[in-house]
Order: structure tokens, then C-alpha cells, then sequence
């Protein structure tokens, strides 16, 4: 159970490389994150990362109309059909070639994509299981350079497909007499985007000059015919062949018969010549409507994204200076425009419903969601822009913290998975990160000579932390109570401490001889300890002067240090790969793991020898029984401490595009020149440097490629216990328990079954029940019983209960009270746990503190939920009393009116009646 650990979600990390994609509700939007995919639900602020992966980065992604279904394809042309609805891979597919583009036919039957100068389509899986998942329907052959786009019509008989020729190919998905293929020009720069109109085969096509053409057809949908068959056509030719005595060319469309001579599918060629008239048939034609033109400001801002949604006839471009311009087609008006980012837009894409529009920059990874009707945010994240050094959970697990070399300070909410607040301050690169024992404040160290301390109530920086002379700060420490923050220099080996209270330097700790690479406080005393290169571990004691208390002598360059959660033993990770043991009251050695052979670091593209192993994060898991450690490797190892032995090996990454993935050295890459990757073959595409002509002043000579080396630069346990995080090049990944998974009876018998179990539930034996259902430990069944004891019984229950099953029910209820909706019942649990066992559980503190951390965590969540909620209806109630005492005061001031208004009338009245007496008198 305790090695169960499965991967969870991907933080950090919101868009790299592809397109775009709603769901079919259009609440989320599905995102490529390096060869994953994630999905951010924006009606509800969660995101969550899919399981599966592609061997390389996603280059490409496309939905189903119906939203069960997700084709993944990586950038060497590698496809996964993945479940949306189970999160498992259904097929694997290979197409041999980098594919640009791939869209699923509007009926769900069909899907294109596109690869090198063809498209290729192919019938769409469907709910019947088969042998085949991707079967090839036809092949269209057209345009003359690769293809960029494709875009449906909405009965999905026709689809076009956008290419670098500056020419747009429209295709017939069937057979059609009066439309095999139509090409369309009038761009002179690649094409961006292509799209029909709605119910129409009007098009709309963009190139990245900024040019917009509008097409007018002479042919509505409703007026595609279906041909004569092939055989029966190639009869009609000879016929007409033989009567005539002439020769003619070959049809346009031919079929591939295979060496079996079965048919694989059809081929439609495309060329510059009309296509051949049948017989009472018109053929389809296009005339130019109009053209316009995009407002652009010099060569660096070209066109770069384009949506179109149909019904609202709104269409999105985005350009490469960040800014994008929103208009209404065919008049072109426009609506508004705005500047997101100073990246270049990637991918833009529009939700069903056409309120939302989602933008991915690949440049600084951005992923934002706007709603164009209220210009306003609907989502807008960001992840570090570079690597990610650090990392550090909050007390109570509900908080991660992470630095990168952006120089940012970015918090995350570890349920939603999603960032809440970024602090800039920093202007260099944020080795250390770490959260106060309250919680509440956190504390970087950064390499521009700061130590900050940010506050979490009111998002600002109240503490800077400076030393006397400029230094480089490379690791950080915090003690038990906050008052104390250390930094250790690896410029000038010395350690800094400093008060919180006043940001005031108390001393500066000297002894090392080489740069400090790690420090740490002991949980229980006010003790530090440094591990630095000079191969030694130096204990200081903050209560006697700052004195050292002990040095531990190691037999290579420390790396990391950490002390146990009790703080009864100390690990220390060295370069040659060791992980040795200390008892710090003592300062003698209680074993080591020799983990070198366990890492398994990969070689670079560029060498041909294997670096030296060695672990530079480590992590106490939070019983203190196991401990994580990695390094620059694609490898976590977890390894129990007792034994000193591995456990289990984890791997963070699967991806190819990641540098020093490969064990072993591909000989197909090595030439008696050298390695084939120091040759940049993307030289000209994308983003990549353009080799101008002389006197040409476009490209940017000075930015160059870089493949990232995948490496784990930080670990970190959840003080609940049941999840860890790991800091990669990737992304911020979480590993997290999933105890469905795994049956892990306790002290089982013959006897102990579910129908034993619910005959002692029937019986009213609550607490034989119990504890039946914790030997069995199935949780759908502990749930069952546990909700089947009434509420008086609770005490009852839990005062007969032995202290064993104490705490596994403390454990049951601190994990269930997560995600259930009975809160006021399992609060009863917890409640009647701590006050008839608290004395007993505080004995033995150490193993209980995980559970409860959990359950604070728990009620931290439900509480801030519930303190959000009845603020939102307090402040409603307040609005509906002031709107009804306004409405009661406009009735009273109506009655006032209505009754002054009475008695003038009397009035009138009177001296009407007295008027008509005197008359008659």
C-alpha cells in the first residue's frame, strides 16, 4: 500500500506545442502539454492530466464530436486513440511522417490528416470493438507543398485543407460528380486558416501576410450529386475511346489495388486542369467576393493563428506580436482587439457556444480563455518560463510552492491544480523555496543576492533579506518556529541567518571550504545542517552561540541533507551516488544505499560516455520509513530505509523530445563528423533561425535551439502522506495514492466476507462490524458500514473500539472526509475519535501525524468552501432585504400619495355639497 503510488496530475505546465480543443460542452478546454494532455475545467477551476502519453511531444490533437474520444499525435508522426470517457488508450497508430493537422468530420464517422502534401481520411472508431481502430478510406493528393489546416462543412460531405503553396484544396468527402476537387488561390503567403461558411460552401481563407479572401460558390450543399460509379465511367470513356479513335488522358480518380488485388482505398488527384464535366451535370464553381486586409505593423507581425465559428460568424486572428483582432465576416467589421502577451499567439480556438476563445503561446507556455462579450478573463495561466528549481508543500498539505529560473514564486492549490499567485520580485533565478510552520508565509532565496519572505494573506513581500557583501544564495532553510531563516552562499561558502521578526542579520556562519549546497533544520531542535562540498556535514547549534556541534565527514562532495520528520536520524546524498545514514545526537553512522547503479542516467544527444550518477534531491517520506531520491535522471527512487533496499523505481518521463532519455548511444545518429543533432535541420521553420540572402535584414541570427535535458531538481513529500511532488523539467508532478487499487487485507480469516459483515450490520452489531470491514479493508465496504451507524451510536462505537483500529478508522475518515458530502457525520467521527483516544494517539504522535494532517487538511478545504458559500448568500439576503425595504418604501410613499389625493377629493367634495346648500338656500 505504501509504494502504490500512482501519477496523479501535471502542475506547472499549461500549454507547449499543438492546438486547441473544447469539450462539447464547451465548460473545458483540453490542452498539449509536452507528450500529455490536460483538461482544465473552467466552470469549476480544476485541472487534471491525462495518464496516458505519447512517445514525443504532442504536435497535434483532435476531439470527437460526441467528446468520448481523443487522437494524440507526436511530433515523428506517432498516434494514440485515447478514452475521454475511461482515460485509457483504445489504439496505436503510426503514420509514418510528421502530421500537421487532424479534425474529426462533424457526423463523427470520418476524421482527416494531413502529412507532408496529402490528406488522408480515414473511418472514425466507433463503439464496436475492432481489430483496426484507424482504417484508411481515401487519399487526396493536391497541393504542391505541405498542408497546414483542414476545416469540414457541416453535413460533412466536403472538406478543405489549407497548404504552403498558398493555395487552399477543396475536396469532395464522396464521390461527387460536380465536385471531385477545387483549388483556390489568391494568397501569396502560406495559408492559415481555411473555413466554410455555415451550411454554405462559401469559404473564407487567411494567409499569414494578413490577407482574407471571401469565396462565393455558385453550388449550395443541397446541390452535390453523386456520379456514376468508377467502373461504370471508365465504361462510358472506352466507349466513347473506341467511337471517337482518340486518345485521352487517364480519369482523376483511380483506385489502389493491393498485390492480392483487393482494393486499400481510393486515391484523388488533384491538378491544375479542371476536372472533368459529367454528363447534365454542373461543375462547382468559386469567384473571389472580396479581399481584406489585416492592420500589420512591419515583417515580425505576421498572422500566426486563426478561428472561425460558424453560427456566430465571428473569426479570431492572433498575430505574432500577442495581439489579437476579433471581426464579423463577410463585412469584415471590426469587433475589437487586444494585445494578450508580447509571445507570438500559437493556436487559437473557439468553444461551441462561441463565448470563449482559448489562446495558447508557445513561447512562454500561456494558456488564457477569453470571453470576447464582457472582454474579460476567463482563465489565464502560466507556468515557469523556465526550469522549475524548487519546490515545498504548506503544513497542511494544500499548498505547494515552487521557484524557477524566471525568477518567479508561483503558489498552487494542490485540489484545484491550478496557481493563485505569482510574485516577481525576484530579478534572477529562485534556487530555494519553503513555507513557515504557520503556513501562511513563504521564503525564497534567489541569485541575485535576496532572501524574501512573501505573505499568503495579503500577496506581498514584508521581508527582504540582504548580506553584507553581494552573494549568491543556493539553498535556503526555515526552523520549526519561523523565526530563524538561514541561506546558505556558493560563492563564498559562508551561512547567513537571519530574524524574521526584524529581517535583521544575526550572524554569518563560516567553517565550509567549499560552496554550501544544501541546508535543513531539525524538526524537533533548534539545530541546522549543512552539507557542502568539502565533503563534510557540519551540525550547528542555534541555542549555544551559533557553535558548531558536529561534523560528519563523508567520503565525497555532499549534495542534499534532510532530517527525518522526528528527527532522530539524518540523510545525506553524495557524488558517488551514495545515500548514507547519521544519528545527529551521536554523529555516528547507521548504514547507507549505494544508489548509483539505480539512478540509470540517460546520455545526451551530443556524447558518448555516460555522466556520473549521483542523487541531488532527497525526501523523507512522512512516517519516516522510506526516503525519495533523485537526480538529473528520468528516474525516482524510493527506498526503505530498514532494509536499504530499492522499492521502487518511478519514471517521471517517457518523452523523446526531452534530451538524455536514450541509455544506451544510437549509432544511426553518430557520423565520422560527429552527432547528427548538432545539425539544425529546422532551419527556416517555425520559430527557427531563417538564413537570409545578403542585405536581407529578416531572422534573428542570435536565437538559436535548445533541446531541454529532462532532470529532477526537487522532491518533496505532502505532510498528509498520501501524495509526493517531484520539480522536472516538465512540469511540477504529483504521485498520489490510489487505494481502489489495491486490496490490502488486514489480519484475515475464513470467516471475515462482505455477506458475514452484513449480517452483523443487520444484527445491529455495530462495532464487530467494524472492525470485520477493516480486516477485509475494502473501502466501498468500510464506507458502507460506517454510514449505516446512527448518529447516537457514534460514541458508543468508537469507545469500544481497539487502539489498532483507531487509527486505521481515524486514517478511513481523514481521507473520506475529502471528497464526501456527510461532513457534519464523519466530523462526529473524528470528533469522538480524538477526544476518547487523544491521549493514547498523542503517545505516539509521530506514526498519527500524516492522518491528522489530512484530516486538517480536509476541514481547511470544506471550511473555506462553506465560509465562500455563506458569504455569497449573506450578501444576497442582504440585497433581497435592501431591494424590499426600497420596494416598501416606494409602497408607503404610493399609499401617502394615494391617501393625500383621497382626502383632497373629500375636500373637493365638501365644499362642493356646501356650495350646492347655500345655492339652494
Amino acid at each position: 500500500m505504501k509504494f502504490a503510488y500512482k501519477f496523479s496530475n501535471l502542475l506547472g505546465a499549461f500549454y507547449r506545442h499543438g492546438n486547441l480543443c473544447f469539450s462539447k460542452d464547451g465548460n473545458s478546454v483540453i490542452s498539449p502539454v509536452g507528450n500529455r494532455i490536460s483538461v482544465f475545467d473552467l466552470k469549476n477551476n480544476r485541472s487534471e492530466t491525462l495518464p496516458a502519453s505519447t512517445t514525443k511531444n504532442i504536435s497535434c490533437l483532435g476531439i470527437s464530436p460526441d467528446g468520448s474520444l481523443a487522437i494524440l499525435i507526436d511530433e515523428d508522426g506517432a498516434a494514440i486513440l485515447v478514452s475521454l470517457v475511461t482515460r485509457a488508450v483504445l489504439h496505436h497508430h503510426h503514420f509514418h511522417s510528421p502530421v500537421h493537422s487532424v479534425s474529426f468530420s462533424p457526423d463523427g464517422r470520418k476524421f482527416v490528416i494531413t502529412k507532408e502534401n496529402v490528406a488522408l481520411m480515414y473511418h472514425a472508431p466507433g463503439r464496436n470493438r475492432e481489430f483496426n481502430a484507424f482504417a484508411l478510406d481515401k487519399s487526396y493528393y493536391g497541393p504542391f507543398d505541405e498542408t497546414t489546416c483542414i476545416d469540414w462543412t457541416d453535413d460533412s460531405k466536403c472538406f478543405a485543407v489549407g497548404s504552403k503553396d498558398m493555395t487552399t484544396w477543396i475536396f469532395g468527402a464522396e464521390r461527387w460528380a460536380n465536385l471531385i476537387y477545387y483549388s483556390l488561390g489568391g494568397h501569396k503567403d502560406i495559408i492559415v486558416g481555411c473555413f466554410f461558411e455555415n451550411d454554405s460552401l462559401d469559404m473564407y481563407t487567411v494567409s499569414q501576410e494578413g490577407t482574407l479572401c471571401v469565396w462565393e460558390s455558385d453550388t449550395a450543399l443541397e446541390g452535390l450529386r453523386k456520379g456514376p460509379k468508377y467502373s461504370e465511367r471508365k465504361k462510358m470513356e472506352e466507349k466513347k475511346k473506341r467511337e471517337e479513335g482518340e486518345s485521352n488522358e487517364d480519369d482523376d480518380v483511380e483506385d489502389i489495388v493491393g498485390e492480392d488485388g483487393e482494393t486499400r482505398g481510393d486515391v484523388i488527384k488533384g491538378s491544375a486542369d479542371t476536372p472533368k464535366q459529367v454528363e447534365g451535370i454542373k461543375n462547382v464553381r468559386y469567384s473571389q467576393r472580396s479581399k481584406h486586409y489585416f492592420n500589420k505593423a512591419g515583417d515580425f507581425n505576421k498572422l500566426t493563428a486563426a478561428a472561425f465559428h460558424k453560427k456566430t460568424h465571428i473569426l479570431v486572428t492572433g498575430f505574432a506580436s500577442g495581439a489579437f483582432h476579433l471581426h464579423e465576416l463577410p463585412e469584415f467589421d471590426l469587433i475589437h482587439s487586444l494585445s494578450i502577451s508580447d509571445q507570438r499567439i500559437s493556436t487559437i480556438a473557439m468553444n461551441p457556444t462561441g463565448d470563449w476563445i482559448g489562446f495558447g503561446c508557445s513561447g512562454l507556455g500561456q494558456l488564457l480563455v477569453w470571453e470576447w462579450q464582457s472582454e474579460s478573463y476567463v482563465f489565464k495561466q502560466q507556468g515557469h518560463f523556465n526550469n522549475m528549481n524548487s519546490l515545498a508543500y504548506s503544513p497542511d498539505g494544500q499548498y505547494l510552492v515552487t521557484g524557477g529560473d524566471d525568477g518567479k514564486v508561483k503558489v498552487w492549490n494542490t485540489n484545484s491544480g491550478l496557481c493563485f499567485v505569482t510574485f516577481t520580485e525576484h530579478s534572477s533565478g529562485v534556487t530555494n523555496v519553503a513555507f513557515t510552520s504557520s503556513g501562511f508565509v513563504v521564503v525564497s532565496a534567489s541569485l541575485d543576492g535576496t532572501v524574501r519572505a512573501f505573505d499568503l494573506h495579503r500577496y506581498r513581500n514584508f521581508r527582504t533579506m540582504t548580506s553584507p557583501r553581494p552573494a549568491q544564495f543556493s539553498s535556503l532553510a526555515v526552523d520549526s518556529s519561523g523565526e530563524l531563516v538561514c541561506a546558505g552562499s556558493q560563492d563564498s561558502f559562508e551561512i547567513f541567518l537571519w530574524s524574521m521578526q526584524t529581517g535583521r542579520l544575526l550572524e554569518v556562519l563560516s567553517g565550509h571550504e567549499g560552496p554550501v549546497s544544501n541546508l535543513c533544520f531539525s524538526p524537533v531542535q533548534s539545530v541546522l545542517a549543512s552539507v557542502s562540498w568539502d565533503k563534510t556535514v557540519r551540525l550547528w547549534d542555534m541555542l549555544d552561540s551559533w557553535q558548531t556541534k558536529e561534523t560528519l565527514r563523508l567520503t565525497s562532495d555532499g549534495l542534499a541533507v534532510t532530517y527525518r520528520p522526528d528527527g532522530q536520524e539524518l540523510a545525506v546524498a553524495s557524488l558517488d551516488g551514495e545515500i548514507t545514514f547519521w544519528t545527529p545526537q551521536t554523529g555516528g553512522q547507521t548504514g547507507s544505499i549505494a544508489g548509483r547503479h539505480d539512478l540509470q542516467m540517460g546520455r545526451k544527444e551530443t556524447e558518448k560516455i555516460t555522466a556520473k550518477q549521483s542523487f541531488t534531491s532527497l525526501c523523507y517520506s512522512a512516517d519516516g520509513e522510506s526516503i525519495l531520491a533523485g537526480g538529473q535522471s528520468k528516474f525516482v527512487c524510493i527506498y526503505n530505509i530498514k532494509e536499504h533496499v530499492l522499492m521502487k523505481k518511478f519514471e517521471i518521463s517517457c518523452n523523446l523530445s526531452l534530451d538524455a532519455m536514450e541509455e544506451f548511444l544510437d549509432r544511426r545518429k553518430m557520423t565520422e563528423f560527429g552527432s547528427l543533432s548538432l545539425v539544425d535541420e529546422g532551419t527556416g521553420d517555425g520559430d527557427g533561425v531563417e538564413l537570409s540572402l545578403p542585405g536581407v535584414k529578416r531572422g534573428d541570427m542570435s536565437s538559436r535551439r535548445f533541446i531541454p535535458e529532462i532532470r529532477v531538481s526537487s522532491l518533496c513529500f505532502s505532510p498528509t502522506g498520501r501524495s509526493w511532488a517531484a520539480a522536472s523539467t516538465e512540469g511540477l508532478l504529483i504521485y498520489s495514492l490510489d487505494a481502489s487499487l489495491v486490496f490490502d487485507p488486514y489480519d484475515l480469516d475464513m470467516d471475515v466476507t462482505p455477506a458475514s459483515i452484513r449480517k452483523q450490520m443487520k444484527t445491529k452489531e455495530w462495532a464487530s462490524a467494524i472492525l470485520l470491514s477493516f480486516r477485509l479493508n475494502e473501502m466501498p465496504l468500510i464506507r458502507e458500514v460506517l454510514e449505516a451507524v446512527p448518529y447516537d451510536q457514534i460514541t458508543v462505537v468508537c469507545s469500544s473500539l481497539p487502539d489498532v483500529y483507531v487509527d486505521k478508522l481515524l486514517n478511513f475518515v481523514a481521507s473520506t472526509l475529502e471528497k464526501s458530502n456527510h461532513l457534519q457525520f464523519y466530523l462526529s467521527w473524528a470528533q469522538c475519535l480524538l477526544t476518547l483516544h487523544g491521549q493514547k494517539l498523542k503517545n505516539r504522535s509521530g506514526a498519527v501525524l500524516p492522518t491528522v494532517q489530512q484530516l486538517l487538511k480536509s476541514i481547511q478545504r470544506h471550511s473555506d468552501d462553506l465560509s465562500k458559500l455563506c458569504d455569497w448568500n449573506i450578501y444576497n439576503i442582504r440585497y433581497a432585504a435592501a431591494l424590499s425595504k426600497q420596494r416598501g418604501m416606494k409602497r408607503t410613499a404610493a399609499e401617502s400619495l394615494s391617501d393625500e389625493d383621497e382626502e383632497e377629493e373629500e375636500v373637493e367634495m365638501d365644499s362642493g355639497g356646501d356650495e350646492e346648500n347655500i345655492y339652494n338656500e
